[in-house]
């Protein structure tokens, strides 16, 4: 597939697109929370985050890579990214109902120390002592957090863990074939085959939606594809690198969201564990800085 054409880097116009992404996605869980709300089953949710996101980014990828691109070149691969990425969203969206958005986002970003820690047996990467030791500390902010045994079991704990473990290994998986096809086709894939594998599930939970909660569903898809837009943009003017600790800015706006949407604010323990979690986030991003060259765009 053509690659996009090589861009002098702008680290400030990446890191202002990865901000703005960053504002923006917290509204797809407002709109999944409140059709949950609604008792609309979860697994049709995933699906119109699937179906929508497929059905927007098309135009594009016709227009980068014609009909041609239209079919992923390892499906089978494809379809094992699909299905963690389904998971991890039902996961998440199920989490919702049981915990505030900032929350259950705080407890999902264990994925980027997930990732440091698999990355060994799965990318065959080193990780130094130093990193290893991050991603310790790491673990025992999201303790912090769920605060095990001092605080109420809430399922959603769980379920926000299980969704942030099945996106450190659909993160995994598309740094393996990172660079071989243009980004935005690689995400359509993912849409069309997510679409695919959730609509064999969603026929039989199937309740027909009312014209506003067909707005609302349509809203996710948009919100999904728009936010992804911009983070692929933002990769085209900095190194992951610089960016990859940006995306913890998410809690700021989602607690902001859940606090004026729901009513829900964060307790003090929250905050201190996911202060540890940035701390942690961003030392990893250092050192990955300093012992690797800078990534062209196509690359990251």
């Amino acid at each position: 597939m053509t690659q996009p054409p090589s861009r002098k880097p702008r680290p400030v116009i990446g890191v202002g697109l990865m901000l703005l992404a960053m504002m923006i996605l917290p509204f797809l869980d407002v709109v999944a929370k409140t059709l949950g709300r609604q008792d609309m089953p979860i697994i049709q949710i995933v699906w119109a985050r699937m179906a929508f996101g497929a059905l927007l980014t098309l135009p594009f990828v016709l227009r980068i890579g014609g009909s041609a691109a239209l079919l992923p070149d390892r499906p089978w691969y494809h379809t094992l990214r699909a299905g963690l990425l389904i998971l991890a969203t039902f996961f998440f969206f199920f989490a919702l109902k049981f915990l505030p958005i900032a929350d259950a986002l705080a407890i999902f970003f264990v994925q980027p120390l997930v990732v440091t820690a698999l990355s060994p047996l799965v990318l065959r990467e080193k990780v130094g002592p130093r990193r290893w030791s991050a991603v310790a500390i790491g673990f025992i902010g999201t303790l912090i957090i769920i605060r095990p045994g001092f605080a109420e079991v809430n399922p959603g704990t769980f379920l926000a863990l299980g969704a942030g473990t099945c996106l450190a290994l659909y993160f995994l998986m598309t740094r393996r074939i990172s660079g071989q096809t243009h980004a935005v086709i690689t995400t359509f894939h993912t849409s069309l085959i997510g679409t695919a594998l959730t609509s064999a599930f969603a026929l039989f939970v199937w309740q027909s939606p009312s014209p506003s909660q067909w707005g609302l569903l349509l809203l996710i898809g948009l919100i999904a594809t728009v936010g992804h837009f911009l983070i692929v943009r933002a990769y085209d003017h900095a190194e992951a690198s610089l960016l990859a600790p940006l995306a913890y800015t998410e809690i700021i706006m989602a607690t902001f969201a859940g606090w004026w949407f729901f009513g829900d604010f964060p307790d003090g323990w929250t905050f201190v564990g996911v202060a540890v979690l940035i701390s942690c986030a961003i030392y990893i991003s250092l050192r990955e800085r300093t012992k690797k060259p800078p990534l062209s765009p196509e690359a990251a």
